[in-house]
């Protein structure tokens, strides 16, 4: 069974005067030149690759760490590149002030977790080298234990899809 617990690096999307960023969408976060890619190998490669500042986010993050991003993360297309570049990097989970609704729905189905939050602390964040994110209660958490921020706990029926890999590999009841 996959982890409930997501310990990583958190990596908080801003911008140049160090803000977060608002309304990325799913053309910043996997850009239209790349969509004839389908292996996730190669794909991993162009995560944010349209995102002003992060265009070398594929070679410094590592499996397991964590995205904390602003509002209406993943808008616009229904681009599933946008959700599979992540899994690809072994992204832990993304945590976010609200999120595209397709994108949010993808990502769910797909088994990538994502929480709601509605302040993120991004000093806290900033200097911390990692975070316990617990998808059944939404608490992010330093290392030590010490409480950094709660989110919105993941639904039950998101839980269980992660659990299973995604809805795809969701055994029927």
């Amino acid at each position: 069974m996959k982890p409930t617990l997501i310990r990583g690096k958190p990596w908080v999307i801003l911008d140049a005067e160090g803000r977060l960023i608002d309304d990325i969408d799913t053309d910043q976060i996997y850009h239209n030149a790349y969509l004839a890619i389908t292996d996730p190998g190669e794909m991993r490669k162009y995560a944010f690759s349209n995102l002003a500042g992060w265009e070398d986010f594929p070679e410094k993050v590592r499996p397991g760490d964590i995205l904390f991003v602003g509002e209406n993360f993943g808008a616009g297309s229904s681009r599933q590149h946008a959700v599979d570049c992540f899994l690809a990097l072994g992204i832990g989970a993304i945590v976010g002030k609200s999120f595209g609704a397709i994108y949010k729905r993808n990502a769910i189905n797909s088994g990538l977790p994502l929480l709601e939050i509605s302040e993120i602390p991004i000093r806290e964040l900033m200097d911390s080298d990692e975070v316990v994110v617990d998808l059944e209660t939404g608490e992010v958490r330093a290392p030590d234990g010490r409480l950094i921020a709660r989110a919105k706990p993941m639904s039950e029926v998101a839980l269980e899809i992660y659990r299973a890999g995604g809805l795809l590999r969701l055994k029927p009841r």
